[in-house]
């Protein structure tokens, strides 16, 4: 976000607040950011503020940016939304405050890891925003535009309930076969030679940092809860049907998932 914010002269200085040191200094060393401030002090000299950590720690945070607050605007990246609304809920500064999350990242984190041109077309979605006062919308709305993002709105509640399927769970997937091969096959050698592109893309997201997502599964626990019940569900029609050598039906649960086909190439149209 700061890279595309800075490459399409949309911002005149970017501060970064970091309390990891090593992320701080490469940051300034990247270019990513003009300068490094303390929470405070970045927030008063700031007009945009982009919370951008794991989301149990920026549901923590936000009540203290706004208690900072002027005129200032806040939005944040985070995967979860219902968390951080709650915590700003009643604040008398609640206005200021934008729900925003990029359908866009990696299972990389850190300073490096941040990529340039990858945000024209990508959904953002605004959560709530009807709970947000007119002019801080309409600056993120401007902002998103300019990076030629396309914006959804939805209400926090539905989006927690979504990502849960089209993102958490695909997570929680990942983590579980990486763990289960590294489990039942302990040669690391066989892992590396026979390995897949299939395979790889599959547990491409096992790499992901466990300090983004466990806050992710803490916010949205019940929505993931109920996702994975039902996974687990659909496992077990496909170990029935193999303990049952009842392949017509194995065939049938194959052609049935086909069908994500279609749902996805609509996206991509």
């Amino acid at each position: 976000m700061a890279w595309a914010l800075r490459d399409r002269q949309l911002v005149s200085r970017i501060i970064g607040v970091d309390n990891n040191e090593s992320h701080s200094k490469r940051a300034l060393e990247l270019g990513i950011v003009d300068e490094i401030m303390p929470l405070a002090e970045g927030v008063t000299a700031a007009d945009l503020i982009i919370l951008a950590i794991p989301v149990t720690a920026a549901a923590a945070l936000l009540p203290e940016i706004l208690d900072l607050t002027g005129k200032q605007v806040i939005t944040d990246v985070g995967s979860t939304k219902r968390g951080l609304v709650l915590a700003a809920e009643g604040h008398p500064k609640r206005g200021r405050y934008v729900p925003a999350h990029p359908m866009w990242g990696t299972e990389f984190s850190g300073p490096d890891a941040a990529s340039r041109n990858v945000l024209e077309g990508v959904v953002n979605i605004i959560c709530d925003p009807k709970d947000s006062d007119k002019d801080a919308l309409a600056l993120v709305e401007t902002l998103l535009k300019e990076l030629g993002m396309r914006i959804v709105y939805m209400d926090s509640l539905s989006h927690d309930t979504h990502l849960a399927y089209v993102s958490h769970i695909s997570h929680i997937s990942s983590f579980a076969l990486a763990n289960t091969v590294l489990e039942k096959e302990k040669e690391e050698d066989t892992i590396f030679n026979l390995a897949s592109s299939g395979f790889e893309s599959t547990v491409r997201l096992a790499k992901s940092n466990s300090d983004t997502w466990v806050p992710v599964f803490k916010q949205n626990k019940e929505n993931v809860l109920d996702v994975l019940n039902e996974y687990i569900s659909q496992l077990r029609k496909f170990k029935s049907s193999l303990e049952k050598e009842n392949w017509d039906y194995l065939n049938e649960l194959i052609e049935s998932s086909n069908k994500i086909r279609k749902v996805l190439d609509k996206k991509r149209q």
